[in-house]
């Protein structure tokens, strides 16, 4: 009776607000059951809700331990997007772990735990890029607290409830903070924030577990038998040189050596460069085995120079681009088709579109945004391209959206334009070019890489490359590697005749899993009808 007097007694201030607390309780439970990646209920909350407790008699019954309540803050970009898989195949929800405590016995009131958000698909850790709040502010509902870099990019990390933030636990800068750690404390009243001067967060239960390493077997010991008694040095065998350098000696030089069981280790040869010829063993058994031996050059460099160099840190999207390509390779049965494309047609219609778009005052179209174009429409035209591979099923995507590699100096980004075979020549111009500026600038938001069904890489136009082969970008089924255009040399009609004709190479890497070689050409087939017929690509 003691005890539940004094909680009573403990949240009495707050039962003056009776309104503000039934409304963020109703906002609370309005989150928790619009989530639709929530976890299971505990036991508890089972039986509150079944018994119809009110969030009154529910804070008059919480026991003194911290207990998980809806997330305090989320991603200003919503994440659960119908193609936002991520690439090893697993369904994916962005969550922020957080969690309340209430006083009790001790000093500290009711805080929140804020923990490092889960805001990729495949973000195991993550960064505190920079804090746009201080310690001893004021948050509100809709305002950023900081910037959080994840593998992917630097997403915003916003407040959903009133409040003030006591601490920051990870400071500016903190790096390979596990999901679920717990990165900064707030409360709901400003007299509790020096509370948390000398606070240390407790564990958080929901964080990563990181895997302990296994224990290094010892190796076993063989047992070698040892032979009873030695075997005989053979006579006619000279012993090897004590140094383990090599000698250097003639056929002949060896065979007199071998008949006459002289050591070549003993004798200097005077041959060219140091080599022992047949003279140098008469003068050996001439003058009865005491001839000078052979003294072991000695490099004069006996150190090797100390190599300069520089270590550098794994950035996050490094780190992802490695375990992601690395996994590609070692799990995708990859194949490789290349055909040559003549773009005469091609670049023609590119100048006329690009006279239109100089006259109204739009941007100029490049032949990535026709290669990109000429792509989607071939995934429609052969849409088993257009699919991923799962251990139960192939999944073909309705959806033709287009990843487009970025290279940038923070890493390898593959933005995405999505329905592009919906979209005309214009609009994909402006969407890869935004897109590029904002891979370059390191703030693509989880919608701007999530979702796609295929990816275009292009090293011809921008580094003249000739044709390339690259890794399938995973869960995707295939990948096409763009080269760069040039004039050839084509036959005419006639014995003497020839022509002149640009060709760009293409190369389509698929996963053999999911397309077999007839359909890898078929789309190959297509594709390479649109760009020789790109009228056709406007109809």
């Amino acid at each position: 009776m003691a005890s539940y007097a004094s909680r009573i007694i403990n949240h009495s201030k707050k039962l003056k607000d009776v309104s503000t607390l039934l409304r963020r309780e109703h906002a609370s439970t309005v989150r928790y059951f619009s989530n639709t990646n929530r976890a299971p209920l505990n036991r508890e909350d089972t039986v509150n809700a079944r018994l119809g407790y009110s969030p009154l008699e529910r804070i008059s019954k919480c026991s003194t331990s911290t207990v998980p309540v809806s997330s305090f803050s989320t991603a200003r970009t919503n994440l659960s997007s119908a193609m936002g898989r991520p690439m090893f195949g697993k369904d994916f929800s962005c969550s922020m772990q957080s969690a309340r405590g209430f006083s009790s016995g001790s000093d500290l009131p009711p805080h929140q735990e804020i923990g490092m958000p889960s805001l990729s698909p495949t973000m195991t850790e993550g960064n505190i890029a920079r804090w746009l709040k201080k310690e001893g502010d004021k948050v509100a509902p809709g305002e950023v607290l900081c910037e959080v870099e994840t593998d992917k990019a630097t997403v915003e990390m916003e407040c959903m409830e009133e409040g003030y933030l006591a601490k920051i636990v990870k400071e500016e800068g903190s790096k390979e903070i596990q999901v679920g750690e717990v990165i900064a404390i707030t409360v709901e009243d400003e007299e509790d924030i020096g509370k948390f001067k000398d606070y240390t967060p407790s564990s958080t239960a929901d964080a990563a577990p990181t895997k302990a390493e296994p224990t290094p077997t010892p190796p076993k010991e063989e047992k070698v038998e040892q032979p009873s008694t030695p075997p005989e040095p053979k006579a006619s065998k000279p012993s090897p040189p004590p140094t383990g350098e090599r000698v250097f000696a003639s056929p002949l030089a060896r065979k007199l050596a071998e008949d006459n069981n002289v050591p070549l280790s003993n004798i200097k040869g005077t041959g060219p460069e140091g080599r022992i010829v047949k003279a140098d063993i008469d003068e050996y058994l001439a003058s009865g085995g005491k001839g000078a031996t052979a003294t072991p050059s000695k490099s004069t460099d006996s150190k090797v120079p100390a190599l300069d160099y520089v270590d550098i840190p794994h950035p996050q999207i490094r780190k992802v681009t490695a375990s992601r390509l690395a996994f590609s390779k070692q799990t995708i049965p990859h194949y490789y088709l290349t055909v040559d494309t003549c773009v005469d047609k091609l670049m023609g219609l590119r100048s006329q579109l690009n006279s239109f778009q100089e006259a109204s005052g739009g941007k100029r179209i490049s032949v990535n945004d026709l290669v990109v174009k000429a792509a989607a429409l071939a995934l429609r035209k052969v849409p088993q391209c257009n699919s991923s591979w799962t251990d139960d099923y192939i999944r073909q995507f309705k959806n033709v959206n287009i990843n487009v590699a970025v290279q940038t100096e923070n890493g390898l980004y593959v933005p995405v334009v999505k329905d592009a075979d919906k979209k005309g020549l214009s609009t994909i111009g402006e969407e890869v070019r935004l897109l590029a500026q904002k891979a370059k600038e390191n703030s693509l938001k989880p919608e701007d890489y999530e979702g796609g069904t295929f990816t275009v890489s292009n090293l011809g136009g921008p580094f003249g490359i000739k044709q390339f082969c690259a890794v399938v970008n995973p869960p995707q089924a295939a990948i096409l590697a763009v080269g760069s255009a040039e004039k050839r040399v084509v036959p005419g009609n006639g014995p003497d005749q020839f022509n002149f004709a640009a060709y760009m190479p293409v190369t389509l890497s698929c996963d053999h899993r999911v397309v077999d070689g007839a359909i890898g050409a078929e789309w190959l087939k297509a594709f390479k009808g649109y760009i020789e017929n790109p009228e056709s690509m406007l109809l």
